[in-house]
């Protein structure tokens, strides 16, 4: 079965509410647990659990199963026109909460304080998440529909906007892809981008060596986080700056590129062929700040041959980059 819909049919479940969208209420349950009302879709299509969880040395994660919790957190996928519920249940020691980019949702799923949208530690709340497909408006005009890659994060702990919670790990991807997008042959690669100088919380070597064949349709998922501007750079690999990374005919004239800023609560993807027209090897990404990348702000798309070989030379590039990001704040741009 193809990874894509693993994911899905994992994240599958029968849900059911038994009011009308505006008139839900607040008593009313999805899976035993309370929802406030109004919410964007009366009958979620799919439901799933998100666990917080406290992961050691001040980190703490979102998981699908208890501890499970990583970060980033899980990737959450849907299709225009499903709503997803999510019952996000707190193992910390503080409030926190789940707010998406990008799809519908009422207030009662905003996930803010604000909005009264935090889940005390031990407790337990369920967010809804609909989605939809482009229309026209009465007007002519177009809403372009929920499709894209987007992300979720905390919006509670520490401050009414969760710098304590995004600080330490509360964040994922949320990707809403269009009936007949390509589907990627791997997990999709999530790069988060700040806060600080890192990768996903992490500097290099530490931060992740993504894993192809050559051929194969990979994905990649960028956000950013913190205070700082960042850009993304991918060595050897194009892509075309629109909503899936792919020319949408053979005579689309938008912008091929390689590299493109990110700043605090972007986020953005794209598809590419693994090691096509370039071969394989260890191939780079990271910020192009230059000393950011020098602060270990990159990491290594590592494309094998088909047959899934990495040949020697390339584990010898692979063991120098090593050597050469081994010294913290003494981090070389190439190798």
């Amino acid at each position: 079965m193809h990874p894509a819909r693993i994911r899905r049919s994992l994240l599958i479940g029968s849900v059911a509410a038994a009011a009308l969208l505006g008139s839900l209420p607040t008593s009313a349950k999805l899976g035993g647990v309370a929802l406030q009302a109004p919410q964007a879709c009366s009958a979620p299509t799919r439901s799933i659990d998100l666990f917080a969880e406290r992961l050691g040395k001040g980190r703490v994660g979102y998981g699908l199963t208890p501890g499970s919790a990583s970060i980033p957190g899980p990737t959450l996928e849907m299709t225009e026109g499903e709503c997803l519920a999510v019952t996000l249940r707190n193992g910390t020691t503080k409030r926190v909460s789940m707010h998406s980019h990008g799809v519908d949702y009422t207030v009662a799923s905003d996930g803010t304080r604000l909005n009264s949208g935090c889940v005390r530690p031990g407790a337990e709340r369920t967010y809804i998440f609909d989605s939809h497909e482009p229309t026209t408006r009465a007007d002519g005009t177009i809403d372009p529909g929920s499709a894209g890659y987007w992300h979720y994060h905390d919006h509670c702990r520490g401050s009414p906007h969760g710098t304590a919670g995004i600080n330490a790990g509360l964040f994922g991807a949320l990707i809403v892809r269009r009936q007949g997008d390509p589907l990627p042959d791997r997990e999709p690669f999530v790069v988060v981008m700040g806060p600080g100088a890192k990768i996903n919380l992490k500097r290099a070597p530490r931060t992740p060596t993504f894993r192809a064949n050559m051929g194969e349709r990979v994905e990649f998922v960028v956000i950013g986080h913190g205070d700082l501007l960042h850009t993304f750079h991918l060595h050897g690999h194009r892509w075309v700056d629109n909503r899936t990374g792919l020319a949408s005919a053979g005579g689309d004239e938008t912008q091929i590129i390689d590299n493109r800023t990110i700043a605090a609560g972007d986020s953005f993807g794209f598809q590419v062929v693994a090691g096509e027209g370039v071969g394989p090897g260890a191939w780079m990404y990271h910020c192009h700040i230059q000393n950011h990348s020098d602060a270990g702000m990159g990491g290594i798309f590592l494309v094998a041959d088909a047959a899934g070989n990495v040949s020697t030379e390339t584990q010898r590039v692979l063991r120098s980059y090593r050597r050469g990001h081994s010294g913290a704040g003494q981090h070389p741009h190439s190798f």
